[in-house]
Parts: structure tokens; sequence; C-alpha cells
């Protein structure tokens, strides 16, 4: 600890870097009943915090390593930190970039005078590609997180917090990705102020500090989700899992909903939008809240990055509403007569404010009803959906589940009689060009699409929903199909929102 203390308050971040200002949120702070300060990292000349870590990082190189020039691996944010300090230090640098990497980050690299390389559909195999170049062409690599001096240069926010709070704190919420932050943010508090908690936030979908501080060691995720994208990182880095076991109290894991809800907030009292993963704080801090009833407490949330794409906030509005638990999903069968439907809007729905209603004859003895509600919170769910069954009506709750949330409620349709051997997949589809294309060549030409649903979230990869008609011979082929396909995917023909609906 000693020495990363040295190295943070000897850093040379500020060469390049600015202190960023820490804010209250007041509307937040009335809403929650605490003190709800933000770290506006997302100020910074790249939007993000990433540039200290890697200006530190590049300032202390050799002459001979900086001779070389220096290359890294990234899909966002350490990329654009890389480029920025070579620009600054005058110093070639070399950047590879998945294929998937949307345009608005390859134009702020090549923007910084960085040279480009396309590679791969995700950062894992761009950053098998920039290995290979590192030794092809001698240039220095710089590590996004599993670094001493990276990870001194993020914990210059630590300093900077302290002074601006008077050490007046009980806890700091902290994105997670590889490490790098809350381990320098962690050694620098754990040292000056024991008292503070730092608490780690994670998606549920990308949760490797989680379980590794679980498990007692590093643990590799097997796929990690895609929306908040700056943390999206399979495994965290040694350096980082040391010093964190050590000083850090804990991690908590939120929900892409509760993302989208906590980027609302922000917007709202900053008029500001940061990216997925750079509202991971304060959707930590939101469930610490709820779930604790803590209360009179300042709480910190560190804004880490506002490089989010455009074409991303079409989701972010659509997924807010459940995120701030505003808004209820339910599956509802009624009997196929008339006057049914008065009847369930009458005794049940009477009273409450429907955000979405789709209905599909399925049968001559049954019909199923989508509904969305205003109702918050899992207790109003339950009186809900126990005053549909006292009425008589079979529901299901769809508020958590995926599928109803991402393709179910954009579709037209409904159940194919013809479709007896239909099996119904979600899969993650690089937003490349040739991604359908490839699938399709590559199927067996006896397996017949029955349904086809594709949406984008304007990020590395676009959500698409098919159904397949396998014939039973050609089950063994179909699975050798998927592995070899490469593409993330999930069975989910057994899905109630499936079953019900299509």
């Amino acid at each position: 600890m000693q020495k990363m203390l040295r190295q943070i308050l000897t850093s040379k971040v500020y060469e390049a870097a600015i202190e960023t200002p820490l804010e209250e949120a007041k509307a937040v702070s009335a809403e929650l009943e605490n003190q709800i300060l933000l770290k506006r990292e997302d100020l910074q000349p790249v939007f993000s915090f990433k540039l200290r870590g890697a200006y530190n990082k590049i300032a202390h190189l050799s002459t001979t390593e900086k001779a070389c020039g220096v290359i890294a691996a990234s899909a966002g944010n350490h990329a654009q930190g890389v480029a920025y300090s070579a620009k600054q230090l005058g110093l070639k640098a070399l950047i590879v970039m998945p294929v998937t990497t949307p345009e608005i980050k390859i134009t702020a690299v090549k923007a910084l005078e960085a040279e480009v390389v396309l590679h791969g559909d995700n950062y894992s195999e761009a950053a098998e590609r920039c290995q290979q170049l590192a030794a092809e062409t001698g240039m220095t690599f710089i590590h996004p997180f599993d670094d001493e001096l990276v990870i001194a240069g993020q914990g210059t926010v630590a300093d900077e917090l302290l002074r601006q709070s008077a050490g007046k704190l009980d806890a700091v919420f902290v994105p997670v990705g590889g490490g790098g932050l809350i381990a320098g943010i962690a050694c620098y508090l754990k040292a000056l102020c024991p008292e503070v908690k730092v608490i780690g936030v994670e998606p549920y979908n990308s949760d490797a500090m989680h379980q590794s501080l679980a498990a007692g060691k590093r643990v590799e995720l097997e796929s990690v989700g895609i929306f908040a994208d700056g943390v999206a990182v399979k495994q965290i880095g040694q350096l980082n899992f040391d010093l964190c076991r050590k000083h850090v109290d804990e991690v908590l894991c939120v929900s892409t909903d509760e993302i989208c809800g906590a980027i609302k907030s922000i917007y709202q009292s900053t008029r500001s939008i940061v990216e997925p993963a750079g509202a991971l704080a304060m959707a930590g801090i939101k469930q610490y809240v709820r779930d604790r009833g803590i209360k009179g407490q300042t709480l910190v949330a560190i804004n880490s990055g506002a490089n989010m794409n455009f074409e991303r906030l079409r989701y972010v509005a659509e997924r807010t509403q459940t995120g701030e638990q505003r808004e209820s999903l339910f599956a509802v069968t009624i009997p196929e007569k008339p006057g049914a439907l008065r009847h369930l809007c009458s005794k049940v729905l009477g009273d409450i404010n429907i955000t979405e209603f789709s209905y599909r004859l399925s049968s001559r003895n049954e019909a199923h009803i989508f509904v969305g509600v205003a109702l918050g919170g899992q207790t109003a769910r339950t009186a809900f959906s126990q005053q549909l069954t006292d009425q008589g009506y079979t529901n299901t709750d769809l508020t958590d589940n995926e599928l109803a949330k991402t393709h179910l409620r954009y579709m037209i349709g409904g159940r194919s009689p013809q479709a007896t051997r239909e099996k119904l997949f979600r899969f993650w589809f690089p937003e490349r060009s040739g991604a359908l294309n490839r699938f399709l060549a590559d199927m067996g030409e006896n397996w017949n699409i029955s349904l086809f649903q594709y949406r984008t979230i304007g990020g590395e990869f676009g959500r698409v929903l098919i159904g397949l008609e396998i014939p039973a011979d050609d089950e063994a082929d179909f699975n050798d199909f998927l592995t070899q396909l490469g593409y993330r995917y999930e069975d989910v023909t057994s899905d109630p929102a499936y079953q019900l609906f299509l």
C-alpha cells in the first residue's frame, strides 16, 4: 500500500488530465434521503477517467520505450486515453480495435492522430492481435488496468475526493471492469481514511470481480454482457485482484434496467448523459440505499465516462421505466368469449395506469394479453398478480424477462400452428456487415427459419431472435453448427414469453 500511495502522490496525470469537480446530485439526494455526490470523470478531455492511468504509465516510460511508440487494444475509453497521451508527448500510437467498434469511437481515436487497426468481433480477439503486433513492431504495450502506474494514475481520483470533501464521506461507489480504478481508489482511501467504505459495482452479466472475490481467486467468465461495454471484461487483472481483496469492502451487482434508470437520474441532476459503465456507481448507490434502508449518509458515485453512442439512447429510454421500478410487465390469460376483455379491464385494470396492451387470439378457448402497468416494486407486482389470480386470471410476471423486454413487446404476429418442430434461440450478432450472411450461408439446407426479429441497441452486438424448425435427424449437425458459428446464443424455447405468445 505504501508503494502505491507514493506512486499516486507522485503521478504525472495533471500534465494531461484535469481535476474534475465533485457535485451534489440534488434531485437524487432528495429522493434517496442521503447526500449523493458525483465525481465528474465524464468531464475529462477524453470524457473518461482512463486518461489518468494511460498518461501516467506513458509519461513514466524510458526514453527507449517512448522511441518505440505505444500500442494498446481497446474498444473505446482506454484507446482514447492512450491516443491522447501519445499525442501530448509526441509519440507514435497504434490502437487495435474490434471491427464492431462504433464509428464514433474509431473517429475519436483517429482524430487524436493514432493509427487504428480493426480486428476481430470483440476485445479478446483485438487483444490477441495487439500482442502479435507488439511483438512484430517492438512497440511498448500499455495495459488498460493490470499495471502499477496505470492503477496509480486512476488512484488520483481518490486524492481529489478527499480534498474536495474534507474527508467527510461514508462510502464511495466505483464502477468495476478490469479493476484499475477501484484498486487505485481503495489503496488511497484505506491508507488515509479507512473508515470510508469502498464499494464496487458491476453488471450481473459482467461480474468478474464479484465472482473472483467470492472464490478467493481470479475467475474467468465464459461470456460477458455487452450493454455496459466499458466494463465488459472476462477476467480482472492479477495485481488489481490482490489489491481489491485487501482493501475493497464489497462489490454489488446491478441489472441493465437499473443502469438505465441511473443514466436518467444522472441526466436529471446534471443534464449530461453518461455511458452505461459511467452510470454503474449511481445504480449501485440506489440499490444500496433501497435494500439497506440507508439514510443521512454522504455517498459518492464515480461518473467514470460519457462516451455514449447516440443510437443507444433509444434502448436506454425503453428500459428506464422498469429500471426505476415504475413499470411492470405481465402475461394474462383470459377466456375467449364475449365480454371477457371488458371484464378484465373493469374489474382489475380500471384504476391502474396502463403503459402497454397487446392482445392476440390464441385459440377458441382462450386468449393471451401482454400488458404493461405503472406499478413499482416487487410488493406492488406481487399484489397485482394476486389480484388477477383472485379474479380467476392465470398470469405470469414478465418484468424481469429479457425475451419479453428486448423482443416480444416489439413484435407482431403470434402463434403459428404450422411450426410444429420450432426451437427458439436468442443470438448476439456482431454489428458488422456479413454477420447475417455468414449465419445463413452455414445453415443446413433443411433448417427452416420460422421466426426472425433483429434489434440493435447501438453497441457492438445486435440482438437477434430466431425460430428454427430442425428435423429430428439433424439435431447433432445443428449443435455442431452452433459451436462452429462462434456467436453467443441462448436456447429460449422453454421461456414463458415464447410459450404464451409466439
